[in-house]
């Protein structure tokens, strides 16, 4: 079982992806906007973090680049889930230091092996 944080501003991916990983055993835990999760992130230590990119205010790109350059939050494996489906932007997430980057709309098994895959690492 994994502590993940989910960082999205709709609703709606939000209740899809909580109710996917707590089928799953997973405690969920959500915030709506980049700046109120880093300070979560920072806070609580989750297993994993669920990121959107397109947010209002910080997007998920730059808050991604902010956890995974501060010692403190660097080992928190970060998995981008957003509807930027050009290689460039998967290849943009991995250099902000994502681990993982899934296009909209998700696909429950693929989100559970991707956070499987994962959580060996985030341990």
């Amino acid at each position: 079982m994994a502590n993940i944080l989910i960082i999205d501003d709709s609703p709606t991916d939000v209740h899809v992806f909580t109710t996917t990983l707590e089928r799953a055993g997973h405690r969920v835990d959500a915030v709506d906007n980049a700046e109120d999760g880093i300070e979560r992130v920072r806070a609580t230590r989750p297993d994993i973090v669920i990121m959107d990119v397109i947010m209002r205010g910080m997007n998920g790109f730059q808050a991604t680049r902010i956890l995974t350059r501060d010692p403190a939050t660097a080992s928190v494996p970060i998995v981008i889930i957003t509807t930027k489906s050009m290689e460039t932007d998967r290849e943009w997430g991995k250099r902000q230091g994502a681990r993982a980057f899934i296009t909209k709309p998700v696909n429950d098994k693929e989100l559970l092996a991707c956070i499987e895959e994962l959580l060996p690492k985030a341990a």
